[in-house]
Order: C-alpha cells, then sequence, then structure tokens
C-alpha cells in the first residue's frame, strides 16, 4: 500500500492539484503513447491500441475537499470557506496545513464552558469556527496565509487492524492509484486514462476531459460512501467493507448504463471477484458529466467502500480495494476479447 500512502500524503484541494499531478505524471511516464496536461489541469494519458476502433475512457479524481482562507480576526486567526462537500461537526480540534509552506494550525471554536445552553444544543458552523496558526496579529496572518490561500486537513497513514487504512483523501486517491497500475497493461482498444481535476465542486474536469476525447465507454473509478456504522440499519448501508467493489446502479448525477454495470457484476462473478451494488442513490461522481458528452456515453462506476468519508480520518479495506484493481482489469481484458463489445452494449 506505499502507492496509496504516498498519494495521500499530498495535498490537492480542489483547484490546487499541483503536488498530485506532478507526482503522478512522474509515475506514469513511459507507460503511454502520451501524456497531456490539459488548460484545465487534468492528466489524459493515452495508450495506442493495436486496433483502434474503440475509445475507453478511465477517470479518477486528483482533488480532495478542503478550506480556503477567506479573512482575518483582529487577533491573528483566519477565517475560511469550505471547497467541497464538509461536515461542520467534524472539524473543530482538527489539525490543517495551510499554503505551499505546509503551515500547520488547528481548527478552533467558541470554548464549550463559554457558550450558552442554546449554542451548546446547536451544531457549530464553518462560519463559527476559525483556524489558528499562532499569529498574534491581523497583519501577520494575512503574511503567513494571503487570501485564497488553500488548506488541507493534516492527517497521517495509518494500518488499522488486519485489513484497514485510515488516511485523509481516499477519495478519489484510490481511484487514482488503480489507475496508475491499469497503465501498466496494453490492450487492443484505445486507452485515455484521465486524472481529473475539480470533482469536488461540480465535476468540472471531467467535463473537459470527455468533451476532447468523446470516448465510447467510459469508467470511473472512485472511493464512496461506505455507511455500515452501528446508528444505521443494514438495509440502509451505502456500501458495507470488506464486501467488495462497489458498482453504482444510480446517484444524484448519474445513471450508470445498466448493460455495463451487468456485465461488470458478471465479470466479478466469472473471475471470483467480491463485489456489492450501492445502495443509496446520494452523492455524485465524474460520470455524471461524462455520460452527458456529445451525444452521450456508455458510463459506469467501480468504486472502494470508505467510512467517513470528506473527513481527515477516512478508511478503507485493503481487501476492498484489490477487488477494485482486479475488477477493472479484468473488465478491460473481457473487453478486449470482445471484438463486437460496444454493439452488444449499444441497444437501449
Amino acid at each position: 500500500m506505499t502507492l496509496i500512502k504516498e498519494l495521500t500524503d499530498l495535498n490537492g484541494v480542489s483547484g490546487n492539484e499541483n503536488e498530485v499531478r506532478e507526482y503522478i505524471k512522474s509515475k506514469i511516464s513511459g507507460l503511454c503513447d502520451s501524456i497531456e496536461i490539459d488548460t484545465i489541469g487534468n492528466i489524459i494519458a493515452y495508450k495506442k491500441g493495436s486496433s483502434g476502433k474503440l475509445k475507453v475512457m478511465l477517470s479518477a479524481h486528483m482533488d480532495e475537499v478542503g478550506f480556503m482562507v477567506s479573512g482575518y480576526m483582529e487577533k491573528g486567526f483566519l477565517k475560511f470557506k469550505p471547497v467541497g462537500g464538509i461536515d461542520s461537526r467534524i472539524l473543530p480540534g482538527k489539525r490543517v496545513v495551510v499554503g505551499k509552506k505546509r503551515l500547520e494550525g488547528v481548527i478552533g471554536a467558541k470554548p464549550l464552558h463559554q457558550q450558552s445552553s442554546e449554542e451548546r444544543d446547536r451544531i457549530a458552523k464553518i462560519k463559527d469556527l476559525y483556524i489558528d496558526i499562532g499569529a498574534d496579529t491581523k497583519e501577520e496572518a494575512e503574511k503567513l496565509a494571503p487570501l485564497g490561500e488553500f488548506i488541507a486537513f493534516d492527517s497521517d497513514y495509518v494500518e488499522l487492524g488486519k485489513d484497514c487504512i485510515k488516511a485523509k483523501a481516499l477519495d478519489d486517491r484510490v481511484g487514482c492509484a488503480v489507475l496508475m497500475e491499469v497503465l501498466k497493461y496494453n490492450f487492443e482498444f484505445d486507452l485515455y486514462a484521465c486524472f481529473t481535476v475539480q470533482e469536488e465542486v461540480g465535476l468540472r474536469g471531467a467535463q473537459v476531459a470527455a468533451f476532447k476525447i468523446m470516448p465510447d465507454v467510459a469508467l470511473v473509478l472512485e472511493g464512496t460512501t461506505c455507511a455500515d456504522v452501528p446508528e444505521e440499519k443494514p438495509f440502509d448501508f451505502s456500501t458495507e467493507l470488506g464486501n467488495g467493489a462497489a458498482l453504482t446502479l444510480v446517484d444524484r448525477t448519474c445513471y450508470s448504463d445498466r448493460k455495463l454495470v451487468q456485465f461488470l457484476y458478471d465479470t466479478a462473478v466469472k473471475n471470483g471477484i467480491k463485489v456489492q451494488y450501492k445502495q443509496t442513490t446520494t452523492g455524485g461522481n465524474d460520470a455524471g458529466q461524462i455520460q452527458r458528452t456529445g451525444s452521450g456515453v456508455k458510463t459506469a462506476s467501480i468504486s472502494v467502500p470508505c467510512r467517513y468519508i470528506h473527513s481527515p480520518v477516512s478508511v478503507m479495506s485493503r481487501s476492498d480495494f484489490e477487488c477494485v484493481e482486479r475488477l477493472t482489469l479484468a473488465a478491460l481484458n473481457e473487453i478486449n476479447k470482445d471484438k463486437d463489445f460496444i454493439k452488444n452494449i449499444a441497444a437501449v
């Protein structure tokens, strides 16, 4: 899991993916026929197939949720805004790093013993919080952390128990790791491996990449919600840790192509790979934009279940990650063998 550790140690808040982009580019250099960085910042790695009759797009986003400096308080505390969807309940007391210099800070809130009874019963909102970087004055804070500076969670990669990993940004560095592995293999079809930007703020990078490629079929590799926690009943679980790769039928942004999803499920069963369906219909990923590109793209998602997603302490199962990696490669190999693949799934 060295690759997962190295990827999650990097900071890449949406709109500031440079660090992640440079790392991935250095690792995949030599595995592709070409590597293009487009105007929005996506990496599009192209591997020409021997037949060239089919264009397959794989997508995984490089960005993570985080924050941006939005103002200052007289005592040198930073005010901030979220970049992406973050639950404010988890924030007080969390460690963060600010900017390229990785300036350390802590998210603070009004002390409990100074709160009114009404305040104690209310969930702290981001507007009520601040970041303490140890500055004494507003002027010092402005110099250390300019307006608009990006802020990322500060969280170490840790292996938990026999099969689990805790880290920030598993959404979607897990998908990036799978995509990097896939690039080691050759196929008859043309493969476009896209490491996209700004997924957490509107699936923007994927829209640009898909419009450029105009693929015949697309698979999105993602880290998705896992809600197998004590507060939830089994029928409300989104996915379950340890139950394998997760396939999405429908979510807020995309209605996955049913034939393509069935193909993925059948491929998993055929190859003895654990697979499950995502049971909730909330959220979304790059598939939402890719599906609606041009005259439409056959699209589906393969995901790694992650507990406590969009937090500094996401948890995933190694075995689930391996299932996603195996299923992705198995599916590509099946597509490779089927000369009429796109014709077989084309009919509605």
